[in-house]
């Protein structure tokens, strides 16, 4: 399911169109605490972006590029536990090179509450050769609502 995400993060006008999909808690996930372990967060935020990707990028660019991770950065808000039921949200941050920034948020889906925010880095990478691969920036506008034209003004694209 895809929606409308955050305003402009700094890497232009077009807004990024959050990608969310369901998260169920199974009983391997909960640890001695009673609660979800914090490295299942870490999937959940691997899942949902693989399948971001898988949905929104193309079959040749999904056979012509794999992703590799430089960074994550979650931080924990509340604790989920073997009852919720939880929405995996996801979307583009800005691109640079060889580095594109994914945001990925963790609710509760009774209540809205987020319960883990997550940052992270990944890297393109040549599916062939296995090195790093430059992407064009356009790419991350696969990700990201159409531009709109002012039909008034006739003016250029904007966000």
């Amino acid at each position: 399911m895809s929606r409308s995400g955050p305003g402009s993060d700094g890497a232009g006008t077009r807004r990024p169109v959050v990608f969310e999909m369901p998260v169920r808690v199974a009983p391997a996930d909960i640890d001695e605490l009673g609660h979800v372990n914090n490295v299942v967060y870490l999937r959940w935020v691997q899942e949902v972006a693989t399948a971001h990707w898988l949905a929104e990028a193309g079959a040749d660019l999904v056979a012509a590029v794999k992703w590799v991770v430089l960074r994550h950065e979650i931080d924990y808000r509340r604790p989920a536990l073997a009852s919720d039921e939880l929405l995996a949200r996801t979307w583009v941050g800005g691109a640079s090179g060889t580095r594109f920034e994914r945001h990925v948020e963790i609710v509760r889906a009774s209540d809205g509450v987020a319960l883990a925010q997550a940052r992270t880095v990944w890297c393109p990478v040549d599916a062939h050769t296995g090195r790093l691969k430059r992407l064009d920036p356009s790419v991350n506008d696969r990700f990201r609502e159409p531009a709109v034209i002012d039909d008034a003004r006739g003016d250029a694209p904007r966000g």
